[in-house]
């Protein structure tokens, strides 16, 4: 195996800079090719992530057939929520990455150390996210997997190299606890016992929990992406619950409750772990922005607000 060069201690506020314009710019700055910034990136998330690993599973929220994947390679669907790459694709692309086999495909060993995908389709924070559509790997489950990929990379690198390759790999998680939990109350009965700053809280210990348990395993470089403006996905759209033309606007003020619990989250992980790395993926700005310029993202101003969240969120 040929050995590369990687960015230093040296090199990280460069990096730092370069993933918040990526959360910032969204596509845009996507279509331009770097060099290899990290050895490998692990994901770690729900369907606007998931590369396949649902197509294993026993659940409805699948993506293995068309229209999915019709601009992808070969226009066949892969399981991608998507009708071509997805964010961590082109993301991929930008720090020099192939894409990633998911989790599933490196059941029978890791051939490719430049990262794994554990994402996984209505997959929450909360193991009970999601439940209403069958099997999925919670974030508790993604963990394990990855605890079962370093296992298997163990037996390629030594302790010493094993430990470099981690602290220098991209760590990135998105999560959802909110369209396939919080907002079924008919199904998930337990959420009443929460109001939406109380929730936005327990979400945010127990995600704490997972982004320390990577911390304690190696990891040292993290990209956490906020929940975009869940108010103007299609299925809260037909709620009722807006006027024509607009979003669902509680459902988008409790995101952002979720989201500000987030950033500050960030900064005392920064505060706290000085040799770490972590940066807060603004998404919802990026969203929010499409939705009121769209002629910027290639979209007519007079198509639908709905349209283009069908596009943007397809899952």
């Amino acid at each position: 195996m040929v050995e590369k060069q990687y960015w230093s201690g040296m090199e990280a506020e460069a990096v730092v800079l370069l993933l918040i314009v990526v959360c910032m710019n969204g596509l845009v700055v996507l279509s331009a090719q770097q060099q290899q910034l990290f050895p490998a990136m692990f994901v770690f998330g729900d369907s606007l992530t998931d590369s396949g690993n649902n197509n294993y599973l026993i659940s409805l929220a699948k993506a293995n057939y068309v229209p999915y994947g019709i601009d992808f390679y070969q226009g066949r669907p892969t399981g991608r929520f998507s009708n071509g790459k997805t964010i961590i694709d082109f993301l991929g692309d930008l720090i020099g990455l192939p894409l990633l086999p998911t989790f599933v495909e490196t059941l029978v060993g890791v051939e490719d150390v430049s990262g794994v995908n554990y994402a996984s389709a209505v997959a929450g924070i909360l193991d009970e996210t999601g439940l209403n559509l069958g099997q999925r790997f919670s974030l508790r489950q993604q963990v394990e997997n990855f605890k079962s990929t370093l296992r298997q990379l163990k037996e390629q690198m030594d302790e010493v190299k094993m430990k470099e390759y981690l602290a220098k790999s991209l760590i990135v998680m998105n999560s959802n606890d909110y369209i396939n939990n919080y907002l079924i109350h008919s199904f998930y009965s337990n959420t009443s016992y929460y109001n939406p700053n109380e929730y936005a809280l327990f979400l945010i210990t127990q995600y704490t929990t997972y982004i320390m348990e990577l911390h304690n395993l190696g990891a040292r470089k993290f990209l956490l992406a906020a929940i975009g403006p869940l108010g103007c996905l299609p299925n809260q759209l037909a709620t009722g619950f807006a006027p024509p033309g607009e979003c669902v606007s509680y459902v988008n003020d409790m995101v952002e409750i979720f989201n500000k619990e987030l950033l500050s989250l960030v900064d005392q992980l920064n505060t706290n772990h000085t040799t770490s790395i972590f940066v807060f993926c603004n998404t919802y700005i990026a969203f929010i922005d499409m939705l009121n310029n769209p002629d910027s993202y290639g979209k007519n101003s007079k198509i639908p607000l709905y349209y283009i969240f069908k596009v943007i969120f397809i899952s």
